[in-house]
């Protein structure tokens, strides 16, 4: 079985049963018992029409349940007009689908997992061992936001904008149970930005590609994180990079800029520097400011001090630091490592040791940790 081909048709299949008058809910369950279907019968039996034999088997399981629910007899009318078995119609409204599954009604992470199922094919098992809740929860989570969605026509104008976000959440969650949430990002990304010529996508598909590259390289063979500086630049895959770099340098030529863009472009002159001191660090508080002023976001101004202290020394950073609250997520660990770049070991150390008991998750507690340490190591040599 080709499981790739088969969640690439998801969303297509399950549009196409909108669009035929189905509610999101039941054709969603009608699309999910065709490619079980599928599973079973494909290996001895291949059809000539992968996606035409989804719809037809989707739609004839949504009119047996339509038939045995009493309750929704209004849809009876819908059973005398199933199409004949045919080739499947060649409009794509896989891009509506996207803007369905981010409706604004629905709360981020509900947005998400509705993206995933429906549009990313993979099931409710699945996504919720990637967010490591019970599958229980997360089936409940799926249905709720089904029901939600179920009343929202199609034919209405979406907001890329959340599209874009949702799919950002999605890559940030980057792997864990035996889905990589990174890499299915960077799928879903790219089936957008074939649907939809926009600049910011592009920024985005660029972002996650630049960003991906560096994986092999983030963590050591213990597990432990690897910070960017002392990364080995070696096991950067170049090819996405180049193809980030080239995704990006379109997109900018539009003369559109958005944070998406923004951010890839950040991410590119990190990609592009050979050594870390190489880094062209005057240009990335350029781009920096020119995210401030797109975004006016906390943590990107909190994202600027790193860089203005290497640019223009840790006591620069230190003062742009300091007009922050420092409530900020991660403002306490920048500030350790602006004050280990000043020398002061003495509060680095402490700052390390305070900003892990704050760490969201056991690497970064630990990388936090053996900073301090090792300070504290060298402050008593």
């Amino acid at each position: 079985m080709d499981e790739a081909l088969l969640r690439g048709l998801t969303p297509g299949v399950l549009a196409v049963l909108v669009r035929r008058g189905a509610d999101f809910a039941a054709a969603e369950d009608a699309v999910q018992d065709a490619l079980t279907e599928a599973v079973r019968v494909w290996p001895d039996d291949p059809p000539r029409d992968a996606k035409g034999w989804l719809i037809t088997v989707a739609w004839r399981r949504f009119l047996d349940a339509t038939r045995a629910d009493a309750a929704r007899r209004r849809r009876e009318n819908l059973v005398e007009e199933e199409p004949a078995p045919g080739s499947a119609p060649g409009t794509d409204d896989t891009l509506q689908l996207y803007f369905l599954c981010a409706h604004p009604s629905l709360t981020p992470s509900s947005a998400v997992a509705l993206t995933l199922r429906a549009v990313g094919g993979l099931t409710t098992r699945q996504i919720a061992q990637a967010y490591l809740v019970p599958e229980a929860t997360m089936a409940q989570r799926i249905s709720r936001a089904k029901r939600t969605v179920s009343t929202v026509r199609l034919d209405r104008p979406g907001d890329v904008a959340t599209v874009l976000r949702v799919l950002y959440l999605v890559f940030n969650e980057g792997y864990s149970g035996d889905v990589d949430l990174a890499a299915e990002a960077v799928r879903l990304t790219r089936q957008l930005a074939a649907a939809i010529d926009h600049p910011e996508v592009a920024g985005l598909l660029a972002l996650m590609l630049l960003h991906h590259a560096r994986r092999a390289a983030r963590t050591a063979p213990d597990g432990s994180l690897v910070p960017l500086a002392e990364q080995d630049r070696g096991r950067w895959d170049t090819v996405s990079v180049a193809e980030g770099i080239g995704i990006l340098q379109a997109a900018l030529a539009r003369d559109r800029l958005g944070e998406f863009q923004a951010q890839a472009a950040i991410a590119a002159l990190h990609a592009d520097a050979p050594t870390a001191g190489e880094t062209d660090w005057v240009q990335i508080v350029e781009w920096y400011d020119e995210l401030v002023r797109l975004t006016d976001s906390p943590v990107v101004r909190l994202n600027r001090a790193v860089a203005v202290g290497e640019a223009d020394g840790p006591r620069a950073g230190l003062a742009a630091l300091a007009v922050l609250e420092d409530s900020l997520p991660r403002h306490t660990a920048v500030a350790a490592y602006l004050h280990e770049r000043d020398g002061d070991l003495t509060t680095a150390a402490q700052l390390y040791a305070e900003a892990a008991r704050k760490a969201p998750n056991l690497a970064e507690r630990d990388h936090l940790t053996l900073r301090a340490a090792r300070l504290n190591a060298l402050r008593h040599d």
